[in-house]
């Protein structure tokens, strides 16, 4: 079976037991069966392990429950997991619809947003994590209009807004910092490698921000009211995993976000115009405010 195959047969698996019923081992076989996937309850038993192994997700047999359930306390980093799930089944769906009919492209319209600048480089970065392999390149900055030179010890990749970055340490510096691939040249793997510091978990660093550019400030409540037109949208597009409804009637859609207030999020609360308005901290209400002054001061 090809690799999208198998694939997709760990999506059907996932998605029958993340569903919080505790499906017995036939019942999952049974749907498997169900969407074209035959297979022998010791192939099931191997998915189960590779899942396990390769992505770290822990599938547990609940004997109360005469069942099978998602271990999220010792499952890692499951959110990642379902968005590459994503990923990949869109690719399948993408695949079979060209296999089926040349002229399948015609009824797509992808975003021409340029993320796909410097995509060939996601192969050798993610090699060059995994072997913990330090790299060698050349990186456009957009603020300073200038090229240097970097060597970085390579942790982490992140996607956001349809853009790859990687996230690494330079040098003896004890924290992350964070590159497009898109404006990376020159990428060599170097021979020299690294061992990873344990104290430091990247991933963390993104677990309470919007974006990519990570701080060490204390999370705050942020409260949203937005009108009750974009509250559909939010409601159904989370800006964050932390997002909680504290009011959703005729009148008001509110939200509350535990998050590290950046640049990133101030920019996705500005993006919504007069659909929103910051309600808590006044902090960042005030910087919301000076951002939208300064705009209609262009303007006049």
């Amino acid at each position: 079976m090809s690799t999208q195959g198998t694939i997709r047969r760990y999506t059907l698996e996932i998605e029958k037991v993340s569903r919080g019923q505790f499906p017995s081992f036939k019942e999952i076989m049974e749907y498997l069966g169900n969407h074209g996937f035959e297979i022998s309850a010791r192939t099931l038993e191997r998915d189960f392990e590779q899942i396990r192994f390769e992505f770290g997700i822990e599938i547990t047999y609940k004997r109360e429950k005469s069942g099978y359930f998602i271990d999220y306390e010792k499952s890692i980093d499951t959110e990642s997991f379902f968005r590459f799930l994503e990923i990949v089944n869109t690719a399948e769906l993408l695949t079979e619809s060209l296999s089926q009919s040349k002229n399948a492209l015609q009824y797509f319209s992808f975003d021409g947003g340029g993320g796909l600048n410097g995509i060939e480089n996601l192969k050798i970065l993610l090699k060059a994590i995994k072997d913990k392999r330090k790299i060698s390149f050349n990186h456009f900055n957009f603020h300073t209009g200038k090229t240097r030179k970097y060597t970085l010890k390579p942790y982490l990749l992140k996607e956001y807004q349809n853009r790859w970055y990687v996230v690494g340490i330079l040098g003896k510096q004890d924290d992350f910092i964070t590159f497009g691939i898109d404006r990376m040249n020159d990428l060599i793997v170097l021979a020299e490698t690294f061992i990873n510091d344990e104290k430091l978990n990247p991933a963390k660093k993104f677990e309470n921000i919007i974006g990519v550019v990570h701080s060490n400030e204390n999370i705050q409540k942020v409260i949203l009211s937005f009108s009750p037109g974009q509250g559909k949208y939010i409601k159904t597009l989370p800006l964050h995993k932390s997002q909680q409804i504290l009011i959703d009637n005729e009148t008001e859609f509110q939200i509350a976000l535990d998050i590290i207030p950046n640049y990133e999020f101030i920019q996705q609360i500005l993006k919504h115009g007069d659909t929103v308005k910051v309600i808590e901290p006044q902090t960042l209400a005030k910087e919301v405010k000076q951002n939208l002054k300064r705009t209609l001061k262009k303007y006049k």
